[in-house]
């Protein structure tokens, strides 16, 4: 018989082969990895360590974490990823929602309408569904439209919606912006996580990013300006009087995006930062 391995050896062993991939937090991915093929949480790992594994098991977390070295984003691997107060499906359909998304959604909800209003969002790009799901949860009178040019991020989004049980309250329309949108709004607020990258940038972001995600939620002509400009121009005559405008934004394109505002005769504008003082996010009051 072989060598037996248990809980910690695999960790051990995994934590030090993505180590050598260069994956960042190593030994945390591997715990997560491992977790995730156990069916247990994260923290349960520590009261195992010494649980002798079967072989099924070892082969299956063999797999995950080659797929790791491989820098495959984690999130993909497990399936889902937390996202404010839901859990989000994860796949190569759509863009992983990151933490900044979430600071925006939590933007939205300190700023935005009172928790009971009745009120109609539209979530433009809507990917996992993230962004308009959350905010569906968070303000149970309201109702959502989510678009997406993506026939399969929309496919995606519509499994979050159904898992989260918000599947009546959540419309989506496939749509390149405003395109298939003549009947919808006006709306009390817009909401978009466009994509704002250049292609400079996307080739000096990680692996993950630039080899699993897809190229066509990150980047965006003109500088990475072309669908935040658009969205700009596009919502002025969607949004309701005294409507809101949220936009998460690349750090170096805030100018130009206000002076854009300005110019397009919204009433206010600002940049916002995230928590790491980078000038992430725009509201745009009409």
């Amino acid at each position: 018989m072989g060598e037996v391995l248990t809980v910690l050896d695999v960790i051990r062993k995994s934590a030090d082969f993505l180590e050598r991939k260069q994956v960042e937090s190593a030994r945390l991915n591997a715990e997560w990895l491992i977790a995730h093929v156990l069916g247990i949480g994260r923290m349960q790992l520590y009261l195992q360590f010494d649980r002798p594994l079967q072989e099924f098991e070892l082969e299956k977390m063999r797999e995950c974490v080659a797929r790791r070295g491989k820098r495959e984003p984690l999130q993909y691997i497990i399936g889902q990823t937390p996202f404010h107060n839901i859990t989000i499906k994860c796949d190569h359909r759509a863009l992983i929602p990151r933490p900044e998304t979430e600071q925006l959604v939590e933007q939205v909800m300190d700023l935005g309408p009172e928790i009971d209003e009745e009120i109609s969002i539209l979530d433009l790009g809507t990917g996992t569904g993230a962004i308009g799901l959350a905010l569906a949860m968070h303000f149970p009178r309201s109702q959502v439209v989510a678009i997406d040019e993506s026939a399969d991020a929309l496919e995606l989004a519509k499994e979050n919606a159904f898992h989260c049980g918000l599947q009546n309250r959540v419309q989506f329309v496939q749509s390149n912006w405003f395109d298939q949108l003549e009947d919808a709004g006006p709306f009390d607020l817009i909401v978009a996580n466009p994509p704002y990258l250049t292609e400079a940038e996307l080739s000096e972001a990680e692996s993950e990013v630039k080899h699993f995600e897809p190229v066509t939620a990150l980047v965006a002509n003109d500088e990475g300006l072309e669908d935040l400009l658009t969205i700009i121009e596009g919502s002025f005559s969607r949004l309701k009087n005294a409507g809101t405008l949220w936009l998460e934004t690349g750090i170096e394109q805030h100018s130009a995006l206000l002076e854009a505002c300005s110019r397009k005769g919204y009433a206010e504008s600002e940049g916002i930062d995230d928590w790491s003082g980078r000038p992430r996010f725009i509201r745009v009051k009409k």
